[in-house]
């Protein structure tokens, strides 16, 4: 499993989330607390909004803790929507096209969690990824997978919807080749505008999820932990959630990816 954290709102820096905080992603890429393995080091990434509709993008295979290059630039970019992601494999290699936030065109995606059993079937879930989206499968996860299989269920017009349909497929695969826990799941993803969420399991482990509105920052903190101890205003997300932050506020909806939503 992995660890991640998003924000949007007031610009701020980077490292107000992802470095600074008593337990940022950052000190839990190697000591998180509410995640199955502790240590996250297999890779990291950040995907920020500035001025062009496209995402900023870095990546890379080091554990996040040891990047100085992290740190400077977490130190000197500003942006009002934001996702930083710290990996753990689930069985993929460590590589920076494995690694999270992805990116196509506006888009930005991360996820946490799994498909089971992926590797049994990833060849009948790349056959999900419509073929003018196929070019933009770099890596082998089932994360970049999901996103892509949504990105052709029509996540540009219908972000649940498409994300419902993807689940379910993915999901549909997993309990007919693949093994049980069949999905766990977090994911934040993005179109520069607004800041989407969800939470979602097969069964009653669905990793963790909590948002944080600050007065201080104005804007929101959506996170797989919370960030400092002593805060006591971060509310869990439900399992079965489906999140819209945005400059106004958070809408919280039922995710429901049905089973014959697999054959839509």
């Amino acid at each position: 499993m992995c660890r991640w954290a998003a924000y949007i709102g007031q610009p701020i820096f980077l490292e107000d989330i992802i470095s600074r905080p008593g337990h940022s992603l950052i000190q839990q890429s190697h000591c998180a607390r509410r995640g199955h393995t502790a240590v996250n080091a297999d890779g990291f990434g950040l995907a920020w909004y500035g001025e062009r509709p496209e995402p900023g993008l870095y990546r890379d295979v080091l554990p996040a803790w040891s990047d100085p290059n992290l740190r400077s630039l977490t130190a000197t970019v500003k942006s009002g929507l934001f996702m930083a992601h710290v990996r753990a494999s689930t069985g993929t290699a460590t590589s920076r096209n494995n690694c999270h936030p992805f990116a196509v065109g506006r888009w930005s995606f991360m996820h946490n969690g799994q498909f089971g059993g992926f590797d049994s079937y990833r060849r009948h879930a790349d056959l999900l990824i419509p073929e003018d989206s196929y070019s933009s499968r770099k890596g082998a996860t089932d994360s970049e997978a999901l996103f892509l299989i949504a990105l052709g269920q029509g996540l540009e017009a219908d972000p649940q919807g498409a994300m419902e349909r993807a689940t379910a497929q993915l999901e549909s695969l997993a309990r007919s080749r693949g093994v049980a826990p069949y999905v766990r799941l977090t994911v934040a993803f993005s179109d520069g505008q607004r800041l989407y969420a969800l939470r979602y399991a097969s069964d009653d482990q669905a990793p963790t999820l909590f948002h944080r509105w600050s007065e201080t920052r104005q804007g929101h903190a959506v996170v797989s932990e919370p960030l400092e101890a002593d805060e006591l205003d971060w509310h869990e997300v439900p399992p079965g959630s489906f999140c819209i932050f945005d400059q106004t506020g958070v809408t919280i909806r039922p995710f429901i990816p049905e089973p014959g939503m697999a054959a839509a």
